[in-house]
């Protein structure tokens, strides 16, 4: 049952990404290439420059690792691979993206020909819940708010931890319950996502330990999540009329509807987000220049 369960979860979120209503959303209100929780320095800044700006303080926790010779990256849920894509051509590093939606992976790997960064990066379509990879083939594990999608997240930091290598580190960001917030109480905001629950920030410390182990920390910057939505929501309201053309008008009545209870829940301290940075408890060598099986698949 558990297994048919995590199955169905993993189908729901390969469908959600795979569908033509998200992708013209992301697209046209997101910019289509950072998909993530933006950091604002104002409340009207654009959402694409604020998502992006997000990607360059993730990659700010490992740039000392991500700069040194023959790293290799896996970004687990990339989207449209904007992050990717930074990462790449920022540092130069190999970057493995693992993604469940095929429209997104297509779309990822055009741009990345487009750019001229095919040769740093691989595209995989799987879920993160099995990674394809053997153990400790990777110097950073990275996500952005992929992991709110998981069916089974113990599975998922087990599954982190494994392809590792010891010493390694990991980052990433996810949309979150605040800490005693009943999961009921947010059911109607994460609706649109599809999700049961969400994780809370203690839950990823406290089981990152277990699993890994993992010496993570966490960078609580939950006032951005409502600036986010709240920008969504005035970009959504702007372009309705472009939106019921491009996606439909159902579709944007239901953004219409639920965007608005994110703001709420927001208001009300019920939703979490920020950034977390782990290493590997494991001993490693910190001198590890990637040249010893894993710089490459």
């Amino acid at each position: 049952m558990a297994e048919q369960s995590a199955a169905g979860a993993v189908e729901t979120a390969r469908r959600y990404y795979g569908s033509a209503e998200v992708d013209g959303f992301y697209a046209t209100v997101w910019g289509g290439e950072d998909i993530h929780t933006g950091s604002y320095l104002d409340a009207r800044e654009s959402i694409a420059a604020a998502s992006r700006r997000t990607v360059e303080r993730v990659a700010a926790k490992v740039a000392d690792r991500l700069a040194r010779p023959g790293v290799t990256v896996l970004d687990l849920g990339s989207g449209y691979g904007g992050a990717t894509r930074f990462l790449a051509g920022r540092f130069g590093c190999r970057v493995v993206a693992l993604n469940i939606s095929d429209r997104q992976n297509e779309h990822h790997r055009r741009a990345n020909a487009d750019q001229g960064l095919d040769g740093l990066i691989e595209v995989v379509t799987g879920s993160f819940q099995d990674i394809p990879f053997p153990d400790g083939h990777f110097d950073v594990v990275w996500s952005q708010e992929a992991f709110c999608h998981s069916p089974d997240r113990d599975r998922l930091l087990a599954e982190v931890a494994r392809v590792l290598r010891p010493g390694g580190e990991v980052v990433f960001t996810d949309v979150m319950a605040a800490e005693g917030v009943a999961p009921e109480a947010l059911r109607a905001v994460v609706a649109r996502l599809e999700v049961a629950e969400l994780a809370t920030p203690g839950y990823y410390l406290k089981r990152s330990a277990e699993v890994g182990p993992l010496r993570v920390d966490f960078d609580d910057d939950s006032g951005q999540l409502l600036t986010h939505y709240l920008r969504l929501v005035e970009e959504t309201e702007r372009r309705a009329p472009e939106l019921r053309r491009l996606i439909g008008p159902d579709y944007v009545s239901g953004l219409l509807e639920n965007l608005p209870l994110w703001v709420d829940a927001c208001r009300q301290g019920r939703l979490s987000w920020g950034i977390f940075h782990g290493r590997d408890g494991r001993d490693g060598r910190d001198g590890h220049d990637g040249r010893d099986g894993h710089g490459g698949r």
